[in-house]
């Protein structure tokens, strides 16, 4: 048994996220988690709502209340939206938790006395009216290349180009609004990465070979490019404070630390606000500090936009502090999910949001799509007609409608115990061979974490089912041999178990149905080997079974054009 910790990416506090952020972070990462404890694995999947930063206070802001209960309160509406997708995090926490300020002051001065941080003074814009320094996101204006009149000091929504305050045309506050704005002088902490770029280098060629193309060829980028120094503070309300022990007069001025400081150590933080909870059972550290943590398998699950911070600045960070914190082994990185070719926008609510998904249909059609077609080596689009074609094809047609139609005539023509039959013959034997080749090649490609391929592998499982049961046909089998055809059946029946248990990663509430479907004792979702499943052997002759409610419901052309005429078909 090995020990695996598990982090996806931060969702950030603003807002229910769509499915394209879902898939390239949280899905894979819940659906790996699942199989290695299925295998009897340690296994630590450690999440967090990412809560500091401007748009926070920005959305506090515009919904009248205190930043600290607007993300309180967003934290818990976007944990209700995971558990409805059934992620089984272990657990859930708050980059704004007392342990990731604790733990992010204790990086901050271990750096400091490595001699990686250096107070500088920088030139900032400073509303008078406010009275206080404006960070990139509190400065809005007009795009100087585009024209777009909410453009962001730090970016353009609308055409994407990075842009400093200074560039903006008719700067204005995004607190007051007043454009009565001055160029100022203040200081702030830098992180001096360039003073560590040849140790980030160092640990990247000692990993990067082993991860995908998409990481290492990010982080080659930004090595290549070379490392900046960079501002680790910033002028706000809500953020973890600098300590005052170390920088009194920053403290006094309340500077707070960036969220993309902060925000990684919050993988660690929320450790210890799991540990903290039952600290007799549960010990933090030996996942993230010392000799024991370094016996764990850290995997890192993100989408393509958070790999620099991830492979490069935040290494950077833990090597600094001269410390035997956990660095990452492995981290996977994926491209967009596109809707119709387009961009999801949490902003411009363009696209199917995580919590709409669930309103229109329940969360392992979701799951099954997203991870049948996540955009590992390159970007994929999200189109209805995709999504209805697969969930019509894979999950009612060859799965749904193969355990139906084998326990309903089971039923029917057997009774409501798994009937016995004969002994297996050729087509048994044959038809275990092709599942534990088609099982190994599954568990080969969730090992791999090539989470289209896994799919791919678990549809040719379900397949295997249909193609046998057409080859015996026991609806024309009764007719002349009763042995033959129970034997049939029963054979069937191992399948539906098998696939109750192997499933259970990608669609775990039907898993879970097909597994209630029979009256065994104590039936747990452990993990069938290849040389088991080989058998088709779990279910003897006279265990009970119920036949469930139909398992994945067929999409009409009527139920497409609703979910069109809802969302939108190719974006504009």
């Amino acid at each position: 048994m090995a020990r695996h910790l598990i982090t996806s990416a931060l969702p950030y506090i603003n807002g229910i996220k769509h499915l394209g952020n879902m898939v390239g972070s949280m899905l894979p990462a819940d659906v790996y988690s699942r199989y290695l404890r299925q295998r009897g694995h340690d296994v630590l999947y450690i999440c967090a709502t990412d809560e500091h930063g401007t748009p926070a206070e920005l959305a506090a802001k515009e919904r009248g209340v205190p930043v600290a209960e607007f993300c309180a309160e967003a934290h818990d509406a976007q944990k209700a939206v995971y558990d409805g997708y059934a992620l089984a995090f272990d657990y859930f926490g708050r980059s704004s938790s007392p342990q990731n300020a604790e733990i992010t002051q204790h990086f901050a001065r271990r750096l400091n006395d490595n001699g990686f941080i250096e107070e500088r003074a920088i030139r900032q814009v400073y509303s008078p009216a406010d009275g206080r320094f404006l960070p990139d996101r509190y400065v809005e204006g007009t795009c100087p290349h585009c024209g777009y009149d909410k453009a962001r000091g730090d970016q353009c929504e609308n055409c994407t180009r990075v842009l400093d305050p200074t560039d903006l045309i008719n700067p204005r506050s995004a607190i007051s609004g007043s454009t009565e704005l001055e160029v100022r002088e203040t200081k702030h902490l830098f992180l001096l990465q360039s003073k560590l770029q040849n140790e980030v280098e160092a640990w990247v060629a000692r990993h990067e070979a082993d991860w995908p193309q998409l990481a290492s060829s990010i982080a080659r980028k930004w090595l290549t490019e070379g490392l900046h120094d960079r501002a680790i503070t910033r002028d706000l309300d809500w953020g973890i404070p600098v300590p005052a022990d170390t920088w009194p007069e920053l403290a006094a001025e309340g500077k707070v630390f960036y969220v993309w400081f902060d925000a990684p150590i919050e993988y660690i933080g929320a450790t210890k606000e799991w540990s903290d909870e039952d600290p007799e059972n549960r010990d933090w550290k030996s996942w993230w500090y010392g000799p024991a943590a370094q016996d764990v398998r850290y995997t890192e699950f993100m989408a393509k936009d958070n790999v620099p911070f991830h492979t490069v600045m935040f290494p950077a960070t833990e090597l600094g502090v001269r410390e035997p914190w956990k660095m990452v082994d492995y981290v996977k990185a994926f491209n967009w999910l596109t809707y119709y070719g387009g961009k999801f926008s949490t902003s411009q609510k363009r696209g199917v949001f995580t919590d709409q998904a669930l309103e229109v249909l329940p969360a392992d059609y979701w799951r099954y799509f997203l991870i049948a077609n996540a955009p590992e080596s390159d970007d994929s689009s999200f189109t209805w007609e995709h999504f209805t074609a697969t969930v019509n094809k894979d999950l009612a047609d060859t799965l749904g409608n193969f355990v139906n139609r084998v326990l309903s005539f089971s039923k029917k023509r057997f009774g409501d115990e798994v009937p016995a039959g004969g002994e297996p013959g050729e087509p048994e034997t044959r038809l275990g061979e092709e599942i534990a080749r088609l099982l190994a090649e599954y568990e080969e490609q969730l090992e791999a974490l090539q989470f289209r391929k896994a799919a791919a592998a678990l549809r040719a499982l379900w397949s295997a089912g249909n193609s046998y049961l057409e080859e015996k046909a026991p609806w024309l089998q009764i007719k002349t041999d009763q042995e033959g055809a129970a034997l049939t059946l029963r054979t069937a029946m191992n399948l539906i178990h098998l696939y109750a248990v192997v499933s259970e990663p990608l669609i775990p509430a039907k898993a879970q149905v097909m597994r209630a479907a029979f009256a065994l004792a104590d039936d747990k979702a452990t993990w069938v080997t290849p040389a088991e499943a080989k058998s088709l052997t779990t279910l003897a002759p006279g265990v009970p079974f119920t036949v469930p409610p139909v398992l994945f419901a067929k999409l009409t052309d009527e139920d497409l054009e609703t979910y069109k005429q809802r969302f939108g078909g190719a974006s504009e």
